[in-house]
């Protein structure tokens, strides 16, 4: 993981969503939302690069939003 000033603040707004999205979950009892917010939440730490970590977050939303209703 980096530790420049970029990676460390998108890695914190990605995470705090991901924890919006896992309470949202945990709290509505629906599977996608959690199952999303724990992949936000974990995966910066394993990508150093800025554009593909908000990349893969874009893709990550948008993929619960599709399966929200499932």
């Amino acid at each position: 993981m980096n530790f420049d000033t970029g990676s460390l603040i998108s890695s914190l707004i990605i995470s705090c969503a991901g924890w919006g999205f896992f309470m949202y979950g945990k709290k509505a009892g629906r599977m996608w939302p959690l199952v999303g917010g724990l992949v936000l939440m974990v995966f910066p730490y394993f990508i150093g690069s800025v554009p593909l970590m908000w990349g893969i977050a874009v893709v990550i939303v948008v993929g619960v939003y599709l399966l929200r209703e499932q």
